[in-house]
C-alpha cells in the first residue's frame, strides 16, 4: 500500500497505525474462527451421553428410607411414609469421564412406640442431599408433629434415627455411582481397554451387616459373556440367616405374591410355580423360579434391572427347620463383580431383614 506524497508526517503515522490495527483485527478474527471450528470438531468427535435417573432415584430413596427402624431404651421408631421427595438425578459422560448430578429435598414421617405402648408421630427432613455435599455435611432434622407431647423418643430419632438416615443416603449415592456406571462410557475407535469405573468415596461405602457371610467371595475365572458380546467378570457368595418360624411359612413367604408385596412394601408380580416369573420392588428385580421343593429349596434365575441386558445370577435357597426356627442358606452365583457388594447388601436388607421386621420372624 503506497502513501500519497501530499500527506504530512503526522497523517502518514496515523494512516500506518490504522492499517496495522486493521491487520491485527483481521488476524484476531481469523484466529477466533479457527478456535471455534476446532472446538466444534472436538465436540463432534467426543463421545457424550446423558441418562436421567430421577425415577430410579426416587424409588430407591423411598425404599431405603421406609426400611429404617431404630430401637433404644426409650422404645422403637420406624419411618412410615415419605411425604416429600423433590429433586432430580442424572449422569453425564463427558470425554470418557462420568459426572453424577443429584439434588433432593426429603421429608418422611416416623412413628414411635414407647416401652409403655404409647405412640408418637413426627417427621424427619433433609434439605440438601446433592452432589455438592458429602453425607457428613447433610442437614437432617428430626422433630415431633405439632399436636404431639414431648417424649424421649425424639432424642432417639435425633441420635440413632438421624444417623441411620445419613447412612442410607450414603448407600443411595454409592448405588447410584456403582449401578449406573456400566454402559455410560462410550467406546471410541481406538479404545481397547476396559471401561473405567468411578472412584468410590470411602464415606459412602456400604457397611457389612450382621448376616453370616462366607469367608471370601469367589470370582469366576471364565467371565460370562452377555448377548452384546461383552465379557462380564462374575462372583459368587453365600449368606446364612435364621428365622423364628417354620420352614413351611418361610417357603411361602418367598413364593407367595401377597407375602412378597407386604415385606417389600411395593407392588409385585409373583407366579409361584416352577418356570413362573416374578417381578418386585417396582420392577427393579425380576427373574423366574427354576426349582421349587416345598419347604426345602427354592432355585431361581435373578437379576437387577441395571445389570447388563439379559444377564441373570443363579440363586439357591436351602431351608432347614430346627425346632422353632428355620435356617436359610443362600448360594448366589454369576453376580457381576462390580455389583457384588450391592447385591449382598440388597438381599440382606430387602429380603432377610425386611421379612423379619414385617412378620416378626
Amino acid at each position: 500500500m503506497t502513501t500519497p506524497s501530499f500527506l504530512t508526517r503526522r497523517h502518514r503515522k496515523q494512516l500506518k497505525d490504522f492499517t496495522l490495527q486493521l491487520l491485527l483485527t483481521a488476524d484476531h478474527r481469523q484466529s477466533a474462527r479457527d478456535s471455534q471450528r476446532e472446538t466444534q470438531r472436538e465436540r463432534e468427535s467426543t463421545p457424550r451421553t446423558e441418562r436421567d435417573v430421577s425415577s430410579w432415584s426416587s424409588e430407591r430413596l423411598r425404599q431405603l428410607l421406609l426400611a429404617i427402624r431404630v430401637e433404644g431404651s426409650e422404645g422403637i421408631c420406624q419411618l412410615t411414609d415419605v411425604s416429600k421427595l423433590d429433586g432430580e438425578a442424572s449422569i453425564n459422560n463427558r470425554k470418557g469421564k462420568l459426572i453424577f448430578f443429584y439434588e433432593w429435598q426429603l421429608r418422611a414421617g416416623w412413628l414411635g412406640t414407647s416401652r409403655s405402648g404409647v405412640k408418637f408421630r413426627g417427621t424427619i427432613e433433609v434439605s440438601n442431599l446433592s452432589d455438592e455435599n458429602d453425607t457428613d455435611d447433610l442437614d437432617i432434622t428430626a422433630s415431633l408433629c405439632k399436636d404431639q407431647p414431648n417424649t424421649s423418643l425424639l432424642d432417639l430419632m435425633k441420635k440413632s434415627g438421624v444417623q441411620e438416615v445419613r447412612r442410607v443416603l450414603g448407600e443411595y449415592v454409592h448405588q447410584l455411582k456403582s449401578e449406573f456406571s456400566q454402559g455410560m462410557i462410550l467406546p471410541t475407535a481406538t479404545a481397547t481397554g476396559p471401561t473405567p469405573t468411578p472412584p468410590q468415596n470411602k464415606k459412602n461405602q456400604i457397611k457389612t451387616s450382621k448376616t453370616q457371610i462366607s469367608p471370601a467371595s469367589r470370582c469366576s475365572s471364565s467371565p460370562a459373556p452377555d448377548p452384546a458380546g461383552v465379557r462380564i467378570p462374575t462372583c459368587s457368595f453365600s449368606l446364612r440367616e435364621t428365622f423364628l418360624t417354620s420352614a413351611d411359612e418361610l417357603y411361602r413367604t418367598f413364593i407367595n405374591q401377597e407375602f412378597v408385596q407386604v415385606f417389600t412394601r411395593s407392588a409385585a408380580a409373583v407366579d409361584g410355580r416352577r418356570g413362573g416369573k416374578f417381578q418386585l420392588l417396582d420392577g427393579s428385580v425380576s427373574g423366574e423360579f427354576t426349582q421349587l421343593v416345598p419347604d426345602k429349596k427354592i432355585g431361581m434365575r435373578w437379576r437387577f434391572r441395571t445389570w447388563p441386558s439379559e444377564h441373570f445370577a443363579t440363586i439357591s435357597l436351602q431351608l432347614e427347620e430346627r425346632g422353632d426356627e428355620t435356617e436359610l442358606r443362600m448360594e448366589c452365583r454369576g453376580v457381576p463383580s462390580a455389583e457384588e457388594d450391592s447385591t449382598r447388601e440388597g438381599w440382606t436388607r430387602f429380603y432377610f431383614q425386611a421379612i423379619k421386621q414385617t412378620f416378626g420372624y
